[in-house]
């Protein structure tokens, strides 16, 4: 038997102010508050300060770890999308959906160890008793209304992450109640009064991992800077690296794998995993070869083996086979054949596949995609996380789009870099505006550009997608709530947050991400480009890096290529956005067209300043890419100088520390878009020509977040934890079959909705799906401590 082991000490990283023992025991926060300035009665105006500044920092660092009991939750509303589908449709929008929902139960796996246990104990309980239900009996088990609406909070948070970490920031969250009461709770409940011993043993088996916030536990992480289940504990950058050469000589993508090693008779050996619903080994038929086996590789060993979230891909394969009965056109079916290919044997060439036939369905009513797809949460930035969406098209909204591809071949010439780094041929692209049905995984975005496969982008197409119904409730904003801005830019940022939002976004899928060229030589010799003639600009010699045939833009640039690449893409937003052609294409004119563009630009340099939330000083490192590149947008504006942003640090009405942010309007098209220009050249030709280190010392440069400089962003660190607010949660929809026909089953927007929703969605074969996750889970557990 191989068995996991932990290589290495870790250290302890203890640091001033952190949650208390307390806090590991479960005790609410308030109480911690109390007890962190009630301990003495000292009455100095020394100790009174300090017990104040105290305190305050306290409630900083707490309230990154909960979720508030008044966190926003929205009904994604997609009824009179879903009613205007034929019969046919909404089969085959049902079956996807299915296949999305359980395929999106594999990011608990991919999570923490703990998040499926978690997962099947809120369902246990919530599936015998509602949580209207279940109120009276947490009030007799001593809750009050707070700690059982903080519960609620909890299991909602869980559902809409798919875990317990947030998807956006990659920070655990942990129940804003004692753990005594949330275990009076259990106790209390009907599911534990059936089955006891189940009961009590799901919950000894996950209940100190969901309190628990040791420093490794906080956020997500490789080795000692976080929890990962992307890789057994024991790992380090330098395996991931080992590994990723060796993924690369055997020509086998990371994106659905994870890694472990292993302590085979005191030699170190890897294995790595493959998301299949086949468990054997050997070529299986369907297959030619089998990429699986035990290979020697600089002198370790490594075995490629299947049948990683096996029950689950057998879910998925299962109803992808139902959605091909109902499928418009062969370009559906043959995509739903390799993709059920790809889930069968772990094949990420049959989703390439897959993804060249979804690329060919051009214009369909009913738009999906599924898989192991954004890398983000990896912390080596290679392997997917499974997402699955199924929409329906707004057609009003995509003929905006479709204007905007049509200009694409007049707008890219704008951009900032040589032609020589602009791909040969602009392949256009599909750009529909999607109200979502089903979107599964750990979070929704606002828009996608995919497939992330750089092969096929590079000369077979992409398809963009903005997705409607999620930016109409996600950019909703109170106007008290609107932080770090003058009173004066408040009414207009209300205003055309949403319109301009909806222009960066169409700029960052389509131009953004669908921009640029990568320098590529062949595995016969051959380059597609001249390396004769083609001069770097940032050098003014030729080039003299690129990819080799085997790398790709993840796998060569791995932890901030994700974070790169978004900050290429809001970069390009920003800078076409000045262009009157884009602005009338959204039907923005005059002073409209003025109004639109200083809010996108000002709501990328507030942005900025939200993202040191996601930014942890103990490991110098970032939690979410988005939020990282929008803060080097920030650095890079503030060092463009001339007045053009202003950052300063103030005392809120509430006497509380604040931040202002200004941006003088009349300098946007000339200091703002010189400065962009520059930083946008700098990072296409640092990524055309693969020069990971001159990437990664300019990323790193403006990533750096210090308390030396001309602004004390450690500090301004710790206003944006005091004043921010919780991202929402969505409440999505179920489909289900009632004779020959789909019903919508839709839920309130609230805790107990989203919690509904969830419960129902799985409640055909709730007991088997939970002995499966549990089985997951359990045989896997030695391998992360």
């Amino acid at each position: 038997m191989f068995r996991c082991v932990r290589f290495g000490k870790r250290l302890a990283t203890r640091m001033g102010f952190e949650p208390t023992r307390a806090e590991h025991n479960g005790l609410a926060v308030h109480r911690l508050n109390h007890s962190a300035t009630s301990s003495c009665r000292r009455t100095s105006t020394q100790y009174h300060s300090l017990s104040s500044a105290l305190t305050l920092r306290v409630k900083m660092v707490d309230s990154q770890y909960y979720l508030p009991n008044d966190i926003g939750i929205s009904k994604l509303d997609c009824r009179e999308a879903f009613l205007l589908l034929s019969p046919q449709e909404k089969m085959y929008s049902h079956y996807l959906s299915r296949a999305a929902w359980y395929g999106g139960l594999v990011v608990l796996l991919q999570t923490s160890p703990e998040s499926a246990n978690i997962f099947v104990l809120l369902q246990r309980i919530f599936r015998k008793q509602k949580p209207e239900q279940l109120e009276q009996v947490a009030a007799e088990a001593g809750l009050n209304s707070e700690e059982y609406t903080a519960f609620l909070v909890y299991a909602a948070g869980v559902y809409a992450n798919m875990g317990n970490y947030k998807s956006f920031g990659d920070t655990k969250f942990i129940p804003n109640l004692p753990k005594e009461k949330l275990k009076a709770l259990v106790w209390a409940s009907q599911a534990f009064q059936e089955q006891p011993a189940e009961m009590q043993a799901l919950w000894d088996s996950c209940s100190h991992l969901l309190y628990s916030l040791e420093d490794r536990q906080k956020q997500l992480g490789l080795g000692d800077k976080g929890i990962t289940t992307y890789f057994s504990g024991n790992c380090c950058l330098e395996d991931a690296e080992l590994t990723q050469k060796f993924l690369d000589s055997k020509k086998l993508s990371a994106y659905n794998t994870r890694l472990f090693k292993r302590d085979n008779g005191g030699k170190t050996s890897y294995e790595v995993r493959l998301a299949s619903a086949v468990l054997k080994d050997c070529a299986v038929e369907g297959e030619c070869s089998s990429c699986c086996g035990s290979f020697t590789f600089e002198d370790k060993e490594f075995t490629v083996k299947r049948g990683d979230y096996a029950p689950l891909m057998e879910k998925v394969c299962h109803y992808l086979q139902q959605a091909e009965a109902y499928a418009a056109n062969d370009n559906q079916k043959k995509m739903l054949e390799e993709y059920r290919r790809s889930f069968t044997f772990g094949s990420v060439e049959a989703h390439k596949e897959g993804s060249r036939y979804w690329i060919k369905d051009k214009g369909p009513i009913v738009e999906s995609y599924i898989g192991f797809i954004e890398s983000y949460r990896d912390p080596f930035g290679s392997r997917g996380e499974f997402e699955g969406f199924v929409a329906v098209v707004n057609k009003a909204m995509s003929e905006r789009f479709a204007s905007l591809v049509s200009s694409a071949e007049v707008l890219l010439p704008e951009l900032p870099w040589p032609r020589e780094f602009e791909k040969d041929t602009f392949l256009k692209p599909d750009f529909t505006s999607l109200d979502v049905l089903t979107f599964a995984g750990s979070g929704i975005p606002a828009g996608i550009n995919i497939p992330n496969y750089d092969d096929i982008r590079q000369s077979e197409g992409f398809k963009n997608v903005s997705l409607g119904n999620v930016l109409a409730v996600a950019h909703a904003t109170q106007k008290e709530k609107l932080t770090f801005l003058q009173e004066e830019d408040k009414d207009l940022f209300i205003k055309w947050k949403g319109p301009s939002f909806e222009v960066q976004v169409g700029l960052h899928e389509l131009l953004g991400h669908g921009s640029g060229k990568l320098f590529v030589q062949d595995d016969k010799g051959k380059f597609n480009f001249d390396k004769s003639k083609v001069i770097n600009p940032e050098t003014g010699e030729e080039v003299s890096s690129w990819y080799q045939d085997s790398e790709t833009w993840d796998s060569k640039f791995s932890t901030i290529a994700s974070s790169y690449e978004e900050c290429r893409a809001e970069c390009v937003g920003l800078y076409l956005c000045l262009n009157k052609q884009v602005l009338s294409i959204f039907g923005h004119e005059a002073q409209d067209a003025e109004d639109v563009v200083y809010i996108n630009w000002l709501s990328m340099v507030r942005a900025g300043l939200l993202g040191l939330e996601f930014y942890t000083p103990e490991s110098k490192s970032w939690r979410q890419a988005h939020m990282q590149a929008r803060f080097v947008i920030l650095r890079v504006l503030l060092e463009a100088g001339e007045g053009l942003v202003g950052l300063e640090e103030v005392t809120g009405p509430d006497g509380n520390p604040d931040a202002r942010i200004t941006l003088d309007r009349s300098r946007i098209r000339t200091v703002g878009k010189n400065a962009i220009h520059r930083f946008l050249c700098k990072l296409q030709v640092l990524k055309s020509t693969a020069d990971v280190e001159g990437g990664r010392a300019l990323y790193d440069k403006y990533s750096t977040v210090s308390d030396t400089g001309a602004h004390n962003f450690l500090r301004l660190r710790e206003t944006v934890l005091l004043r921010k607010e919780a991202r929402k949660l969505f409440v999505q929809a179920n489909t289900r079959i009632n004779g020959d026909s789909v019903e919508l089953v839709e839920y309130e927007g609230s805790q107990a909705g989203l919690i509904n929703s969830f419960t129902e969605r799985f409640q055909d074969d709730a007991e088997q799906l939970e002995a499966d996750l549990l089985e997951m889970s359990k045989n896997d557990a030695a391998c992360w401590c």
